[in-house]
This record gives structure tokens, C-alpha cells and sequence, in this order.
């Protein structure tokens, strides 16, 4: 049973990542080709994902508690992460132009992907559930499945190609962002700065390597802030300055129409900024 239940992960990982470079070879025959980039980031979060069940992390995650946040961090942030901003629209609709799958478009919206994400992270550090799976295979496939779709799915509103919001501008992005961290921040530093061993379990593995639970547990939600700490960093640059681009392509775009005699508001130069159709709208207007 368990060496069955070992195989589940690697081979849905294979499967998915043979039926990403079908479609991508499918479009890239209809000349919609998806960019190098994004095909590398959806490889790159793959091998993060097998990376974080092969030894010596997934050995040393079964003792130590600091393990097993880097194994979680890498599989539901990092891993998610890089899947999502390997999707793009072409590349999804044979999925969700199933009727039975249609209900993910729902996690486009940050008001339902933040909650979702929010609810599984806590979920899971519930006490009787960490530290569960560490004799319970299948619970722990379980786990990891979870973390990284509802990581996949808090992701999605930032860079994913589901249907977003009207309303989810560059300002919501930012808002949102800091609300994800601060759920995760709070997590991190009950971690860190609690005064008795939430996970005992993993004791016996702890004393192994010569430390006590408490420092395991302590620098288990070191890593989770310091990770966090540097992923926001990052998405937070990546809007602003996609802000500052969107606001300076809408002032071209304003002045493209005005100069060959046409009107075009404010709101609907906003609106082909945030679309990318500066380049688009020009070549229309040249004609």
C-alpha cells in the first residue's frame, strides 16, 4: 500500500507535465505558441514538487520540524508559484471548458482564492493532522496535494489566466498580497515565539540531531517568515512596477488616438494598458 501510494505523486507529476507539452505543442502548431519563460517556470515548479519528496529532504522532514516547513514552503508556495505563472488561457481552456471543471474559474477571484487558501493553511498545522502524516502515507499525500492546489489557487488572482474582478487592480493586487502574508506571518511567529512544542511527535526526531523541539519548532517559523519575507518582496516589485508600465503605457495610448483625430477616454485607455493592447491599438489606428 505504501509503495503504491509513493508512485501516486511521480506519476501525476508525469502525467501532468507530458500533457502540458502536448498542449504546448498543440498551439504552438495553430501559431500560439506559449513563451519559453513560462514553459521553463512550469518545468521549474515540477522539479520543485519531485524535489520535495526525494531524500535527503523528504528523510530529514520525517524528524525534524524545520524540514518539514521547507518541504511545505517549496511544494505550496514556491512550487504553486511557478506552475501558475506557467499557465496562460489557450493553455487551460480544453480544461475548463469541461462542465465539470468549470467551477475553478471561481478562484480567479481573490474574495474566494484568499479565504480557500487561508482555511487549508491552518487546517493542516492543526496539531492531530502535521502530525499525522508521519505515519500515515497517505494522509501526507493528502497534504502535500493540498497545499500545493490551494497554494496553485491563492495564486491564480496574481498570475493566473482565470477571469479576474473588474475591481482587482494594481492597488488590490498589493493589498491582497500583504493580507496573504500576514495570514502566513501569523502562523510563522506562533512558531517561533511559542512557549511549549506544538508538534511533540517530532521530538524523538529532534533530540536525534541533537536539538530540542522547541528550537526545532522555533526555526521551523523562521524559515516559514524568512521565505515569506523574501516571496513578498518580490511580488510586491513585480506590481509596482507593472504599475508604473500600465501607467505609462495608458498615457501613450491617450496620446496615440489624439493624434490622428480620435477620442479615446481615460477609462478605456486604462483598460487596453491593463490588456496589453497599447501595440494593438496603435497598429489599428496606423491603418
Amino acid at each position: 500500500m505504501s509503495a503504491a501510494i509513493d508512485l501516486l505523486a511521480p506519476l501525476a507529476l508525469i502525467g501532468a507535465g507530458a500533457a502540458y507539452a502536448r498542449r504546448c505543442a498543440t498551439l504552438r502548431g495553430q501559431g500560439r505558441e506559449v513563451p519559453l519563460w513560462r514553459q521553463l517556470c512550469f518545468g521549474v515548479g515540477l522539479l520543485l514538487l519531485v524535489a520535495a519528496d526525494l531524500p535527503p529532504l523528504a528523510t530529514i522532514a520525517e524528524e525534524l520540524l524545520v524540514a518539514h516547513m521547507v518541504q511545505h514552503l517549496l511544494v505550496g508556495d514556491l512550487a504553486a508559484l511557478l506552475v501558475a505563472l506557467g499557465l496562460t488561457g489557450p493553455l487551460l481552456q480544453p480544461l475548463l471548458a469541461r462542465r465539470w471543471l468549470r467551477w475553478l474559474r471561481a478562484f480567479g477571484n481573490p474574495l474566494i482564492a484568499l479565504p480557500a487558501w487561508t482555511r487549508n493553511l491552518y487546517l493542516w498545522h492543526l496539531s492531530a493532522l502535521y502530525q499525522g502524516v508521519l505515519d500515515n502515507a497517505p494522509l501526507h499525500l493528502l497534504q502535500h496535494a493540498a497545499f500545493f492546489g490551494f497554494g496553485l489557487a491563492m495564486w491564480m488572482p496574481l498570475f493566473g489566466p482565470l477571469p479576474k474582478p473588474a475591481w482587482f487592480g494594481n492597488a488590490a493586487m498589493a493589498i491582497y498580497v500583504v493580507v496573504v502574508r500576514l495570514a502566513g506571518a501569523v502562523l510563522a511567529n506562533v512558531l517561533a515565539w511559542s512557549g511549549s512544542a506544538l508538534y511533540p511527535d517530532y521530538a524523538p526526531g529532534a533530540a536525534e540531531h541533537g536539538v530540542s523541539a522547541l528550537s526545532d519548532q522555533g526555526a521551523a517559523g523562521m524559515v516559514m517568515m524568512v521565505e515569506n519575507g523574501f516571496v513578498t518582496f518580490g511580488v510586491l516589485a513585480w506590481i509596482f512596477f507593472r504599475w508604473a508600465r500600465q501607467d505609462s503605457e495608458r498615457q501613450r495610448i491617450l496620446d496615440l488616438p489624439h493624434e490622428h483625430g480620435v477620442e479615446l477616454d481615460e477609462a478605456g485607455a486604462g483598460r487596453a494598458a491593463a490588456a496589453g493592447q497599447g501595440g494593438r491599438l496603435e497598429r489599428r489606428l496606423r491603418l
